[in-house]
């Protein structure tokens, strides 16, 4: 430890302190973590569980172990330096985080969670102190909890902090998986929201409680492997209906809402991976997508030579005005001009199409429509049509 300098401590813990540290070598600012056991072989210390998975994962979004260093029996983690924790950020954040914000916290931290889970391990202790963040990159840290998926249980009964634990842990399942990091996510990112927990329990009696308030009580067969049902079930709580999460967290949209709600389901078989997590449509908004193009709405890209064509069908206009309007922006290159509209109208309707086109923000990259059908009077009634779009660009942006 003679080529270290130790500078200021960082924080302390249950099996170590960390410091900020200064590598007399090459000049290179570190965390020093001083674990606070000693170790006479090292052997074992290269059996801890945050070694062994330090050493295996390595991503951009989970934090890199340099260096061990084991002097007069003292051992010590050398880390690269990350400037805060996603705790201190919300601590000190003046105002809520934009949703942009979030999202690109979160997804950095399921990539790094795909990462982790594709190696086979899962953190079990994740929550916002956790989460180092420099210059908005966000990296998972502090793996002491850190198990191997195909380990065989049963497992250890402490695992994270109480407000961010799944609730097979608080039932003291004898078995769980990494699902149990997908809950801690959920909890974080409503957080991220509210600046504050959504479910900060002071016992797991009444986290399970917090729990309820929030999701309603659960089909307790569900958990057959738990051993506190029988202590949570004795304080007869009557039947608590769910909440609705928008009015917990109402400045999020309803794709993280939806998010929030996947994530922190009872069950744990049905909340989704971090890469199942990371193609919801909360990380999908506002993407460029490259031609063909395939999504819910049936619409369809064929390329036909020099000139793509989109087809996009109509269905189940209803007989209110509102309901036969259509808005579709297509944002091309500046190199693509003379935008050109065909219709083709439904054969049993024998109507013409009217189109209202108008340029918005940028004249030479998009061109909004509005579908209407014209009646005698000039206004729009309900029709039932397809619409041709043939435009010279090779990207769509919807």
């Amino acid at each position: 430890m003679e080529r270290y300098k130790i500078l200021e401590e960082l924080g302390d813990g249950t099996c170590g302190s960390v410091y900020k540290g200064f590598n007399m070598e090459t000049y290179e600012i570190v965390a020093v973590k001083k674990m606070k056991r000693k170790f006479y072989f090292w052997d074992e210390c290269m059996n801890l569980r945050e070694v062994k998975a330090l050493r295996k994962l390595n991503h951009p979004n989970i934090i890199k172990l340099k260096e061990v260093v084991r002097e007069n029996n003292q051992l010590f983690f050398i880390f690269e330096y990350m400037e805060h924790n996603l705790y201190q950020i919300m601590k000190e954040q003046q105002r809520p985080f934009s949703e942009e914000q979030i999202r690109s916290l979160m997804s950095q931290m399921l990539q790094g969670l795909a990462h982790m889970h594709g190696c086979g391990y899962f953190h079990r202790d994740l929550k916002p102190e956790n989460l180092l963040v420099t210059n908005d990159v966000l990296k998972i840290a502090d793996f002491g909890l850190a198990r191997e998926v195909l380990s065989m249980p049963p497992y250890t009964e402490y695992v994270s902090t109480r407000w961010y634990r799944a609730p097979e842990v608080l039932l003291l399942s004898s078995s769980y998986t990494p699902a149990i990091d997908m809950w801690a996510v959920g909890a974080i990112l409503a957080e991220l929201f509210t600046m504050s927990p959504i479910f900060p329990g002071e016992s797991e009696i009444d986290q399970l409680y917090k729990i309820c308030c929030v999701l309603g009580t659960p089909d307790w067969t569900a958990f057959p492997e738990s051993t506190n049902i029988s202590q949570w079930m004795n304080i007869n709580y009557p039947e608590i209906l769910p909440a609705n999460l928008s009015d917990i967290v109402p400045n999020a949209s309803l794709e993280a809402i939806d998010l929030i709600r996947q994530l922190c389901l009872w069950d744990p078989s049905k909340r989704p991976t971090a890469e199942q997590a990371l193609r919801h449509p909360f990380f999908n908004v506002g993407m460029l997508v490259p031609y063909p193009l395939h999504d819910p709405l049936e619409l369809r890209l064929n390329n036909m030579g020099s000139k793509p064509n989109l087809e996009l069908n109509l269905w189940d206009f209803g007989t209110e005005p509102d309901d036969c309007f259509l808005g579709l922006t297509l944002a091309v290159k500046h190199s693509a001009s003379n935008l050109e509209v065909v219709h083709n109208v439904s054969q049993s309707m024998g109507e013409d199409i009217l189109f209202c086109s108008g340029f918005e923000n940028h004249p030479d990259q998009s061109v909004f429509w509005s579908l209407l059908s014209p009646d005698q009077n000039g206004s729009g009634t309900p029709v039932e049509s397809s619409l041709s779009l043939s435009y010279r660009s090779d990207y769509l942006c919807l």
